[in-house]
């Protein structure tokens, strides 16, 4: 026979059951997940990897997602915007141009400083010392987690004026999309004009700038050779950007899931790495008139860089680029440039009084 007290009992017990039930069902793995790509008009990775890769991630991996991916300019995102649509949670997963989403926090920009790591050997070296660090800052700071760090390639210059040297920079406005990179820039005498990407094609065919930045590749499918004259093969940067994940969201996916989506994202960060190796000497003939594989064929001028244009750009970047980020991110954090000293640094043989 069963008392009132016992009924009494069972209908705590059902009721502390409910939150216990509750809880397991966020527990569970997301279902869906809303990605933002890079900009369409950088094709080969937008639609050449990015795409093909987030539309199989689901079956790659072996998680039940339905994808929700599009190219940044699709959504409508600008890119200094990434960092803290990321920390909102209003996308889960974003492709991150750091250079110019630094500017929330120059600590970022410490990856990838104009004049530091201008071939892809010593720029792995640098984002292998940094990757921790970075890490770390970008989950206290943002609420997101590292799953990619990739170069689009050596940052080379595309101009629609005739250039023979680094002096001929001197007077020209030129299209910046970092903070070293503008300190660079003005210490060769130029003006740097921010631009996001495809903002550049337009501005340079309308002469609002004189000469604009960006990877071989990446001009390449971009068609800046359409309104530029003068290619000049001299490496600022690397221009590395990653992918990087909510962490709340991230947070909501089992050990199990976490390592899979791990896995896959390192298959899309190998992806990236690769092209920006294979793609270059391929873009780079082809925008010089040469032979063309697989990208684009245009006639531009090449304008092979000297010895000494190369030590004009590391001096302008060590006295224009380097101190400016220093006083920057000291500012925000004054451990910052010690910990690049212990990182990158290191790793480059490079120290930042």
């Amino acid at each position: 026979m069963t008392t009132g007290n016992s009924h009494r009992t069972l209908a705590v017990l059902a009721l502390a059951a409910f939150p216990l039930l509750s809880g397991a069902a966020v527990a569970q793995s997301p279902t869906t997940m809303r990605a933002v790509g890079n900009f369409s008009s950088s094709v080969a990775h937008s639609k050449g990897i990015e795409t093909p890769f987030f539309e199989g991630l689901a079956a790659a991996a072996g998680i039940k997602l339905e994808m929700n991916f599009n190219p940044m300019d699709v959504v409508n995102v600008k890119s200094d915007d990434a960092l803290r649509l990321l920390r909102s949670g209003a996308f889960d997963v974003m492709s991150v141009q750091i250079g110019q989403a630094s500017r929330d926090d120059p600590f970022f920009e410490g990856i990838d400083l104009a004049g530091v790591s201008t071939n892809l050997p010593d720029l792995k070296k640098a984002i292998d010392a940094y990757r921790t660090a970075f890490d770390e800052r970008l989950q206290k700071k943002f609420n997101a987690k590292v799953l990619t760090l990739w170069p689009f390639g050596p940052q080379v210059f595309y101009c629609n004026v005739p250039i023979k040297s680094v002096d001929d920079f001197k007077g020209l406005k030129i299209r910046s999309f970092t903070p070293t990179m503008s300190g660079m820039l003005q210490k060769l005498g130029a003006t740097p004009v921010s631009l996001s990407f495809p903002e550049v094609y337009s501005a340079l065919g309308n002469k609002v700038v004189d000469c604009g930045i960006t990877s071989p590749n990446s001009g390449n499918t971009g068609k800046w050779p359409e309104v530029t004259t003068h290619y000049v093969p001299l490496s600022v940067s690397g221009s590395v950007q990653g992918h990087f994940i909510n962490l709340a969201y991230w947070n909501k996916f089992s050990p199990e899931d976490q390592k899979k989506l791990t896995a896959a994202f390192k298959v899309l960060e190998d992806k990236m790495w690769e092209y920006a190796a294979s793609g270059t000497a391929d873009s780079e003939s082809c925008n010089t008139g040469g032979e063309c594989k697989s990208g684009q064929k245009f006639n531009m001028t090449l304008v092979k860089p000297s010895a000494e244009d190369a030590s004009k750009l590391a001096k302008a970047a060590a006295a224009g680029g380097l101190p400016l980020w220093r006083d920057a991110c000291n500012k925000v954090d004054p451990t910052c440039s010690d910990t690049w000293n212990k990182t990158v640094g290191a790793a480059r043989g490079i120290k930042i009084e």
